[in-house]
């Protein structure tokens, strides 16, 4: 292959890289759905509290933890589905309309067609139901 070829073939590769959405890219701690005797698997919340003079933004992040890479951003008032809470951190879907949080039998990763995923820190994040 020439090296024009070579550079447009990975240019193609990083293209189709970046239309990843952010957690499928980076996200280091999965988010995981636990089964809860005959109880949803998840409850919504929305992102609030961010000052309209501050960031303007929550970062989700990679993993539940500062440390961990921002992969994506959510705003005062986009709906938050709550699946794993580890310290200060909620492992979160969110992107999409509603989803089934209907009760499962066994652990699984929390993915749904269409959803992002990653984490979000606590103080930002408001329960509505579930």
């Amino acid at each position: 292959m020439s090296r024009s070829g070579l550079a447009l073939a990975l240019g193609l590769g990083m293209a189709a890289l970046a239309a990843l959405p952010g957690s499928a890219q980076s996200l280091r701690i999965p988010v995981i759905e636990q089964p809860a005797d005959d109880w949803d698997t998840c409850g919504l919340a929305e992102v609030a509290g961010l000052k309209a003079g501050g960031d303007g933004f929550l970062a989700v992040r990679a993993g539940p933890g500062s440390d961990f890479d921002k992969i994506d951003e959510v705003h005062n008032g986009d709906r938050l589905y709550l699946f794993s809470e580890s310290g200060d951190w909620y492992g979160v879907l969110y992107g999409v309309g509603e989803l089934d949080c209907s009760p499962i039998t066994e652990p699984r990763k929390a993915e749904r067609p269409g959803a992002k995923s990653g984490w979000v820190h606590k103080n930002w994040v408001r329960p509505l139901a579930g």
